[in-house]
């Protein structure tokens, strides 16, 4: 079916609310329900207890299988023992209601600030900007914060001259955490101490951690097993799944892969802070989008599409 098929069955889409707007996804895109929330429960993985690296759980002299690159694999030395947790940020510990924030352009004048901000522990991906007009539509409330080394790479030198700005960039999180990748790839290693070493040297109250190579790989296993077939997970999906383990109850925004708004049609930019266009209609769904109206329609998390109705003026 083209989009502008889709567009004709639901051209009254101004009028009907969200949950309407995501039951009509699930029955376009054929999304079927399985029996209870235990299909999700992620105990194919370590747990969240285990997501982080730590000095705990990873010792000098260990040997770590990167889970980029499946061949490779990473000896750990002092210098980059040092910069691990002591322990879990999250020992056993769960928080009553979390929002992941993805950075879709379907979150430009969404008024979903206040909803987000709401939360008890709030999870943002790869440094997104939070000030300048975008408080009212994303929030400003951050507790965990996702960084791809491809971000340090292209914007910021590789953190190899000046670091002002990479500092200046991460004032607008506070305190929270800096989730780094470093395990991956062996090439991500030096870039993520480089990362650490730059947060320290200028006193931030942030504070770097890692994902463990381990967790990430199961993650993979898990989801696989539950029918997702792309190459790699995003960073997004990576940490809405930590966060289905560490929350009581889970929201997601910003995540609308597609280049069209799903209610009134309008053209998206693919973030909310760009004005890139590319991304066309409603066909080839991403395997990850899928995943989650497969969550949504189940009620294992819920996936808020178009405006937040509760905080527009």
């Amino acid at each position: 079916m083209s989009h502008f098929d889709c567009a004709e069955e639901i051209k009254h889409a101004e009028n009907i609310n969200g949950e309407q707007l995501l039951s009509f996804w699930e029955g376009f895109f054929q999304i079927h329900t399985v029996d209870g929330k235990e299909d999700y429960s992620m105990q194919s993985s370590q747990g969240y207890e285990k997501a982080i690296i730590t000095q705990k759980n990873t010792l000098v002299g260990a040997i770590l299988a990167t889970d980029g690159d499946k061949k490779r694999v990473f000896e750990v030395k002092s210098e980059h023992f040092d910069t691990f947790l002591k322990e879990s940020p999250f020992p056993n510990k769960t928080y009553s209601s979390c929002a992941v924030v993805g950075n879709a352009g379907i979150l430009a004048n969404s008024s979903c600030g206040k909803d987000i901000d709401s939360a008890e522990f709030v999870i943002r991906c790869n440094l997104p900007p939070l000030r300048n007009g975008y408080e009212k539509h994303v929030g400003v409330k951050t507790d965990l914060v996702s960084a791809n080394p491809s971000i340090l790479l292209q914007k910021y030198d590789s953190l190899l001259g000046s670091r002002r700005k990479f500092m200046e960039k991460l004032c607008q999180y506070g305190s929270s955490m800096i989730l780094l990748p470093a395990f991956s790839y062996v090439k991500n290693v030096a870039l993520c101490m480089r990362a650490f070493h730059t947060i320290q040297d200028f006193g931030s109250p942030m504070q770097p951690i890692y994902f463990h190579p381990e967790y990430l790989k199961d993650l993979d296993t898990f989801w696989r097993s539950q029918g997702w077939e792309a190459v790699r997970l995003s960073s997004g999906m990576i940490v809405t799944s930590m966060a289905l383990e560490l929350c009581d109850t889970v929201d997601l925004y910003g995540f609308w892969p597609f280049g069209l708004h799903p209610q009134t049609f309008k053209e998206l930019t693919n973030h909310y802070y760009d004005d890139m266009t590319g991304r066309r209609g409603f066909h080839a769904m991403p395997e990850e989008f899928k995943l989650l109206l497969q969550l949504h329609s189940e009620g294992i998390l819920r996936l808020h599409l178009g405006d937040c109705e509760s905080n527009g003026e």
